[in-house]
């Protein structure tokens, strides 16, 4: 089975690898192959339908008032902070608390999927890491499962405190 970069990935300048590699690549030694990174993966439920949650986090009025409710409402006051923005095209961008995260949406799926490039301000420039956002019917609520990989070393669990700090608690507020 041959390995391949997806042309998304190329698109924007990521190195996707898939992790399953076969024995074949693995045996040839392929120089500068890591086989080991760190990951996030939470799942939490929240009281609203899938295209609610879907909603929330594609339009920028409503991301906005998800952040007010965070410890990220700092960074909208900033000098130089710039305003929320979500694009709602494939390939578009946004521009979330105060432009300290930045990125491009790869696939858009209304009440199912998000998957973007996504970026923080402290990271080297061009640096980007992919975040799914996979919703699911749980009952009358919805269950986010959410996947971050890519990005820089060492980062890991600040972003894993930072998604529950930033999102899905003040999301839950939001949503409630």
């Amino acid at each position: 089975m041959p390995t391949f970069i997806p042309r998304r990935a190329l698109t924007f300048g990521l190195a996707a690898i898939p992790l399953a590699l076969d024995s074949a690549v693995r045996a040839a030694g392929v120089e500068g192959l890591a086989h080991a990174s760190e990951s996030i993966h939470q799942e939490v439920t929240f009281a609203a339908s899938r295209q609610r949650v879907y909603d929330v986090l594609t339009t920028a009025k409503q991301f906005d008032a998800v952040t007010r409710l965070s410890d990220g409402l700092e960074l909208l006051n900033r000098p130089g902070a710039r305003a929320t923005a979500i694009s709602s095209e494939l390939g578009g961008e946004f521009v979330l608390f105060g432009g300290y995260i930045t990125g491009r949406h790869l696939e858009l799926r209304p009440a199912e999927r998000l998957v973007q490039a996504w970026r923080a301000g402290s990271w080297k420039s061009g640096d980007y890491s992919i975040v799914n956002f996979s919703l699911r019917d749980e009952g009358a609520s919805t269950r986010l499962v959410f996947d971050h990989r890519g990005f820089p070393e060492g980062e890991g669990a600040s972003l894993s405190s930072g998604w529950h700090r930033h999102y899905w608690e003040p999301l839950a507020k939001f949503l409630a």
